[in-house]
């Protein structure tokens, strides 16, 4: 199929008028539904911006390739549009977008499509065609040059004189647009450097180009640039970079020395804790716990906030032999914490245990996480129930791979549930749930016994985890503490964990507006929208501030964070609702305003030693 079939009059727009992302964005889905591709305008707009919170589509050098696969789409097609100022689009080289291709996929499309799609952005690789596009007057123009350099791609990069055979595989989540971009890219660069390549694509259609058994023993090394899963195990024993599918598009000189080096650790295989850099995506243990974590989460801040609204009702107006009793708050009470509290430790175990085993995972991890809440193991049974149901159902996959291959069918839909759930429930019931009840209880004891003193001293820990690291290990780390602790109806660690999650934003807007001249004009106009992240406790809008500074920032908002942390425990506050940021601070127990004084508090620490430590900008 030739691109031009997807891409037509209709679907070009040479003057583009918007000047945000979000913008454009819905300037190009106004032109794909004006033209009859879509039947649900929103729907598609709403998979397209679900896409760019997973990594951004601008992959730089001007071109911006917004895309989702929904069916939302009625038709598939292609939207190309101009801006000829230029749009912010967060693209990875940090420079403005002036070319969009709008990829719209239908969940039903077929391979011929898809690979139209993926053609494009493969094209677009192209300086040439880039500058061109940019000159273009009319839309037959456009038409024109796409038309001409649509051809098919070679598959692999084979050079019989060159010093080393390296073997690739690219996959982004949707597998339309970057897997594409990220081949291509490694491939001209291999043919430029005289080295023999071949390069797997795992997109939409399904994987093309696989790599043989053979080619991958004599591969000098792997370069694995993906943001979804692939198929790992047939790679043991090789050395492998495991990078985002971006830096496949942007640094493929890099990734190909670094092959020809081996400058890579030898994959082991899932059976151990993996080490290789993944632009700094975890694995292993953390890996899965923030997958029970992430998926958790939904739960926990619905179920929590309503809870929390609830009793401004009354703390007992959802008891109805009270004398407070009121109808709404019990409903509130009940869909929060009868039903969303109670489904979230086994939605954590189940997909810990999805994370580490796969689908096979999920149905014993969810029994055993259900087991825990039943049981009062809590937060901490269903961690456990949730690793362990993992690691039992890959020993079971171990076990049970010498069965003759008529049996394979049964072993998803029957060996597997049967014998996991029955292993889990067993380990559950006679051996995990009682200590870890028991534990649960004197951890709360112990809490609840603190001194002011000590807790003060807990919250200042608690408030300081939530700024070293911005999003990462030690801020989940208090973060999921802060959850088991509402999970066991102790509701003060959560307040000083969301008191300082959101001081550094906050703190480091301030100081952008108070201490102007010790920040560039790019980082005083990235401040004002610190003000909106700290405010909704998106502790991460510190990191660029960070990352730029680590020596003075990292020390200011961890002093400003520890000292909302410490505030917020010596005021007595308390927290149901996980997340939410300034708009449960009226949910708050005890005083909302004194709560509110210690993030102000916290806020102003970290402000001031930034204005003290940084030194003065000269633009």
């Amino acid at each position: 199929m030739r691109i031009t079939e997807l891409l037509t009059k209709e679907t070009i727009k040479l003057d583009l008028h918007s000047t945000s992302k979000a913008n454009v964005i819905g300037e190009l889905v106004d032109v794909l539904d004006k033209a009859g591709k879509l039947s649900d305008k929103a729907g598609y707009q709403q998979a397209v911006m679900a896409r760019e919170q997973q990594s951004t589509t601008g992959i730089g050098d001007g071109i911006a390739i917004p895309h989702a696969k929904t069916n939302a789409v009625l038709h598939p097609a292609i939207v190309f549009g101009r801006s000829n100022g230029g749009v912010d689009y967060e693209a990875l080289d940090g420079k403005p977008s002036y070319l969009f291709f709008m990829i719209a996929a239908s969940e039903g499309a077929n391979n011929t499509h898809l690979e139209a799609l993926s053609k494009l952005s493969s094209i677009l690789m192209k300086q040439e065609v880039r500058d061109r596009l940019l000159a273009a007057n009319t839309a037959s123009e456009v038409l024109d040059i796409i038309d001409q350099y649509d051809e098919k791609d070679e598959e692999a990069v084979v050079n019989e004189s060159s010093t080393g055979k390296i073997l690739a595989v690219t996959a982004c989540p949707t597998g339309i647009a970057h897997t594409y971009m990220a081949a291509d890219s490694l491939k001209e660069k291999a043919k430029e450097m005289n080295v023999s390549i071949k390069v797997e694509t795992n997109g939409s259609g399904g994987a093309k180009n696989v790599l043989t058994d053979a080619e991958i023993q004599e591969a000098t090394a792997i370069i694995v640039a993906a943001d979804k899963q692939v198929e790992m195990e047939r790679f043991k024993g090789k050395h492998v970079i495991i990078v985002p599918v971006a830096d496949g598009i942007r640094k493929p000189k890099e990734l190909i020395e670094r092959a020809l080096k081996q400058d890579a650790v030898i994959y082991q295989g899932s059976g151990e804790t993996r080490k290789e850099d993944r632009g700094g995506e975890r694995t292993g243990f953390y890996k899965h716990l923030m997958n029970g974590v992430s998926n958790m989460l939904p739960f926990v801040v619905g179920g929590g906030i309503l809870i929390a609204i609830s009793f401004m009702f009354g703390i007992h107006a959802s008891d109805p032999t009270h004398e407070t009793y009121n109808a709404f708050a019990e409903a509130l009470s009940t869909i929060g914490g009868g039903n969303a509290f109670g489904l979230m430790v086994p939605v954590l175990a189940g997909f810990i245990a999805l994370s580490i085993a796969d689908r096979p995972g999920l149905a014993p991890g969810m029994v055993g996480g259900f087991m825990a809440a039943q049981g009062g193991a809590g937060f901490l049974g269903g961690l456990i129930a949730g690793f362990l149901a993992g690691y039992i159902v890959v020993l079971l996959k171990k076990l049970l791979s010498g069965l003759p291959s008529s049996l394979e069918g049964i072993k998803p839909v029957l060996l597997y549930p049967v014998l996991s759930i029955f292993s889990v429930g067993m380990i559950m019931f006679f051996v995990v749930n009682k200590p870890v009840s028991a534990l649960n209880t004197q951890i709360s004891e112990f809490l609840g016994g603190l001194g002011t003193g000590n807790l003060v001293l807990l919250g200042l820990i608690l408030g300081g985890m939530m700024a070293i690291d911005m999003g990462g290990p030690i801020n989940k780390a208090a973060f999921t503490f802060g959850i088991a602790m509402i999970d066991s109806g102790n509701f003060a660690p959560h307040a000083a964990v969301m008191a300082g999650g959101m001081v550094p934003p906050l703190g480091i807007a301030l100081a952008t507006t108070f201490f102007r001249s010790k920040f560039t004009k790019r980082e005083r106009e990235a401040g004002i929208t610190c003000y909106i992240m700290g405010a909704s406790f998106i502790t991460e809008g510190a990191i660029p501030f960070a990352a730029s500074d680590p020596g003075r920032v990292i020390p200011s908002i961890v002093a400003g964070s520890a000292v909302a942390g410490a505030l917020a425990m010596f005021f007595g506050n308390g927290l149901r609702a996980p997340h939410g940021g300034a708009f449960v601070i009226p949910l708050v127990e005890g005083n909302p305003l004194l709560y509110l004084l210690a993030i102000v508090i916290g806020a102003i620490v970290t402000a001031i030693l930034l204005g003290l430590l940084k030194k003065q900008v000269r633009e």
